[in-house]
Parts: C-alpha cells; sequence; structure tokens
C-alpha cells in the first residue's frame, strides 16, 4: 500500500516500518511470536442497514460481499492493521489482500481451498463482489483449486514424518526471515493482511479463531449469523463478530477507533459504493 521509498530493510512482500514506538518495540521483545500477541474483541454489530441495503439490490450482492468491502475500507482508512512483526521487526503490507477458506463442495469429505483476494484503491462493492464470485465459481464449477501454497499442500501433506517434519522446519526458518519461496506465499492466506470466515452462512454464531505465526497475517475475522430481535417493538437485525488480531501491530485506542469505523460503515453502507481507499470522517460529534 506504501507508496514511500524503499529501504534496504525492507521485505520482497512488505516495507519496514521506522515509527514503532519504544513501548510497542519492547511489547514485541516480551511478546516474539503473535500467538503471544493474541487479542480477542467480540462485537455485536447492528446491520439493519444492511439488511435493508441488501434488500433494496437489484444485483446478487452477499451479505458476504459486503462485509469483505466493509473490511478492505477499514483497512485502507486505517493503514496499521495491514501491519504485520517479523524477526521482532514490524512491516507494512505492500498490497491489501483478504483471504478465506472454502470447500469445493458441501460435504464433509470435500477438499478445502485457500483463497486470495486482492483488494485494489479502486474497488468497490460491486467490483469486490464480481472478484468473489468469479474466485469462487472457478474453484466449484472450474475445478480450478489455484497454485502455489494449494498445490504444495496437498504434496507435503502426504509425505511421511521423517521427511515432512524437516522440510516443514526448512520452510518456518525461511519464514521468520523473509525469504520462503513465492511458490509457498501463491494462494496462501497466512502471507494475506487479514483472514475472513463466514461462519454465519453454516448458521454458527462467531468464533474466535487463532493467528499463526507462520505468514504475514496479523488478524483473523469471523462473521457470525444474522439475527433479527425485537426492540422497542422495532425489529432489528445483528450479527456478531470475532475478532483475533495480534495486539503489537498497534495499541488499544488505534482498534478501538477501527471498531468504531466498521460500525459506522454498518451503519452507512452506502459508503461501500465509493472507493474502498477513500477516506471516511466518522469521527463522533
Amino acid at each position: 500500500m506504501s507508496k514511500e521509498k524503499r529501504s534496504f530493510r525492507d521485505r520482497k512482500d512488505a516495507k519496514y516500518c521506522n515509527d514503532v514506538t519504544g513501548m510497542n518495540q519492547i511489547l514485541i521483545d516480551l511478546k516474539p511470536r503473535r500467538s503471544l500477541g493474541e487479542l480477542y474483541i467480540s462485537e455485536k454489530y447492528d446491520v439493519t442497514e444492511v439488511v435493508n441495503y441488501l434488500n433494496n439490490q437489484d444485483s446478487d450482492i452477499t451479505y458476504f460481499h459486503l462485509f469483505a468491502t466493509a473490511i478492505g475500507k477499514v483497512m485502507y482508512n486505517r493503514p496499521l492493521l495491514n501491519r504485520f512483526v517479523a524477526n521482532r521487526h514490524v512491516y507494512e503490507h505492500n498490497d491489501l489482500t483478504l483471504s478465506f477458506v472454502m470447500k469445493i463442495s458441501f460435504s464433509d469429505k470435500s477438499e478445502e481451498v485457500m483463497v486470495i483476494l486482492p483488494i485494489e484503491e479502486d474497488d468497490d462493492i460491486y467490483k469486490i463482489s464480481k472478484k468473489i464470485k468469479e474466485k469462487v465459481e472457478g474453484v466449484r464449477k472450474k475445478g480450478d483449486t489455484g497454485t502455489g501454497a494449494n498445490d504444495a499442500i496437498k504434496i507435503l501433506g502426504k509425505l511421511p514424518n521423517l521427511l515432512r517434519i524437516p522440510i516443514v522446519g526448512l520452510f518456518k526458518f525461511l519464514d521468520r526471515h523473509g525469504h520462503l519461496p513465492n511458490f509457498l506465499i501463491k494462494d496462501n492466506i497466512y502471507y494475506s493482511s487479514m483472514v475472513i470466515s463466514n461462519v454465519g452462512s453454516l448458521k454458527c454464531g462467531s468464533i474466535y479463531h487463532n493467528v499463526t505465526d507462520f505468514g504475514t497475517c496479523s488478524g483473523l475475522i469471523t462473521i457470525g449469523e444474522i439475527k433479527k430481535e425485537v426492540i422497542d417493538n422495532e425489529e432489528r437485525y445483528f450479527c456478531d463478530f470475532g475478532i483475533t488480531i495480534d495486539e503489537r501491530i498497534a495499541d488499544g485506542f488505534y482498534f478501538i477507533k477501527s471498531l468504531k469505523l466498521i460500525e459506522y460503515i454498518l451503519n452507512n453502507p452506502q459508503v461501500l459504493e465509493r472507493k474502498v481507499s477513500e477516506k471516511i470522517d466518522y469521527e463522533e460529534k
């Protein structure tokens, strides 16, 4: 995302951040692994305006499409969310990508495939909806399971322990130092900006999911089922979000303001028709 001049400390996939505060650096030293810095956030949002907005749409935009666009817009407005910590240094992704795992078919034995969704600066809800549909249709109708990490997992996962464990150990070492081969980064959700999971499509409430020490992804968001409630004789719709994020990339104040922005967007979904990179003035008056 950043257009600034690159530094010798930059990685091939990210820019080195030299604005880290002393307190933040000490926190990284105290919690050198991402799994040690997990911050769990549970939010219940009123999505009545989202329901009304989609009911009045002629297109086939889904709730998942809308929520993915909203998350992308928040991350463009709040760029620290697109950072990660590797080898005790803070970096910002060169681009913004969301990711999710999908099944080729709805059955217990169906194969799972990792899907990467690039979010460009001029994308809007219509463009992102189209991207997601094309990705899903490519997997389910054409049998296109992607390349890179998806193919590597198929091969590596079938190797015996004697071979697989040292190979995975080598990959983890290369990952920690930013030298993992491109074919293992391509289509790898752990190298995206944010993982999202629509568990609401399975009639499930939001859950907490751990982040991994492998890769460069600092957060994971699960979206629960939308449920109707009656409040003061008025029907309202609510949705739970379960958010796990690496607390080392920003402070609590920054995270809270980001949650407020999500709330603003869900109350004003028409802003998603504009470019995701467009800044929103959502501060409470």
